[in-house]
């Protein structure tokens, strides 16, 4: 394949990630403009919402100005000043973040791999100007400059790992890093490694258990969140759309369900509280997800609280024979202290880019806090990893004898 084949297949790639994107927030809200609404209304209405939609997405912050009547519906204070909302629809991001690494890959096989990274980016670049230039609007502004960035850098992440992945597959290039790594002395490459992969197991462990917990909250509110849909009145069509819209939200929902079992909780609104001890919260959206909510305060509550420090002791138990056979008692201790560090980065990042302004007023704070959700969690998943790689230092019988004799 020569350079221009290359080029032209790697900005097909980037068009291609940027179009199945778009696609998922446009195709519903067509369908509703062209079946509901009977086209009576301008069709760009609805690509300026789908645009925000993806921008959102992404991280990209947009200023919204409600008219009155809108204003007025919501029933917030506030509600007909001008807001911001940077909460960001994980599930958008992590669809671009997944194509990218397909891009990566296929960008990988090519001749030219440099070339293909280089127009892939600057592609990907100009359609989200392109987006983000074309859902400029009075009522509904997203950032210029986030939009042209944010959604580039979330795809060169992808696009970083499937190249990674496809040149390491084929053999092919240097791996500075992990020649530099190499160099380094064999108890501190020991320490690390237990460390990284022990609290990214351990903080994986806590984000499953949350996705199981969010599922079986739906599945236990069902009646709720079906009285919540019927509430809204939308046709079968809306319906579909504020499902979609929900799916998007899900990787949030999960890091905050990962924020309540750590500890602290998350809010839905300035003075809220959703929290393992007691949930306390105001006037919030009908948003039928959100009717699975605990209600009041929670009887066994603090058992969720179990999970991160189970999930920090049992990788401790896995990881400490080989561990122990390693590293010496102080050496475990530094390691169990990088584990407790690593998966409370982990959480807190995630907790990080799980919440933000939603709305106007209150809920200008929702979501966990991140400092606190890291620092609970570096704690727990610390101390409980400590007691797990040292629950036998004693050598088995047979290895003793081994060492007497």
């Amino acid at each position: 394949m020569n350079r221009q084949l290359t080029a032209l297949f790697a900005a097909f790639e980037a068009v291609l990630v940027v179009a199945i994107g778009i696609a998922i927030p446009l195709v519903p809200l067509t369908l509703l403009w062209a079946i509901q609404f009977g086209l009576a209304i301008d069709w760009s209405v609805f690509w300026r919402a789908a645009a925000d939609i993806w921008l959102l997405g992404h991280g990209v912050d947009v200023t919204f100005t409600l008219d009155p009547d809108s204003a007025a519906l919501l029933g917030l204070p506030g509600a007909g000043d001008p807001f911001t909302v940077t909460i960001a629809i994980l599930g958008i991001g992590l669809l671009t973040v997944l194509l990218g690494i397909r891009a990566g890959r296929r960008v990988a096989e090519t001749r030219y791999r440099a070339l293909g990274e280089l127009v892939s980016l600057v592609t990907f670049a100009a359609a989200s100007f392109g987006i983000t230039f074309s859902a400029l609007h009075p009522f509904a502004r997203p950032s210029l400059v986030q939009g042209t960035i944010l959604p580039t850098l979330v795809f060169a992440v992808g696009l970083a790992i499937g190249v990674r992945r496809t040149r390491r597959e084929l053999g092919v290039g240097r791996d500075r890093l992990g020649e530099w790594i190499d160099r380094w002395p064999d108890r501190v490459r020991s320490v690390l490694t237990v460390a990284l992969r022990g609290g990214t197991a351990a903080a994986a462990t806590v984000i499953g258990v949350a996705a199981a917990c969010t599922a079986l909250a739906m599945v236990f509110s069902y009646a709720q969140l079906i009285r919540l849909y019927e509430g809204l009145h939308t046709e079968v069509l809306g319906g579909v759309a504020i499902t979609l819209g929900q799916l998007g939200l899900l990787p949030n929902l999960v890091a905050w369900t990962a924020s309540w079992l750590v500890g602290p909780g998350f809010a839905l609104g300035t003075g809220s509280s959703v929290s393992p001890f007691a949930t306390q919260v105001g006037p919030i959206p009908a948003i039928p997800v959100l009717g699975a909510l605990p209600t009041g305060g929670l009887l066994f509550g603090f058992i969720g609280l179990l999970v991160p420090v189970v999930a920090g002791f049992l990788v401790g138990a896995i990881l400490g024979p080989r561990a122990r056979r390693e590293l010496e008692r102080g050496e475990l201790v530094v390691a169990a202290i990088g584990m407790g560090i690593v998966g409370g980065v982990i959480l807190g990042v995630l907790a990080g880019v799980s919440g933000g302004a939603a709305g106007p007023g209150r809920l200008v704070d929702v979501g966990p806090n991140p400092w606190a959700v890291g620092a609970f969690g570096a704690l727990e998943l610390g101390v409980s990893a400590l007691i797990g790689l040292l629950a036998s230092l004693r050598r088995p019988p047979a290895e003793a004898f081994r060492a007497r004799r």
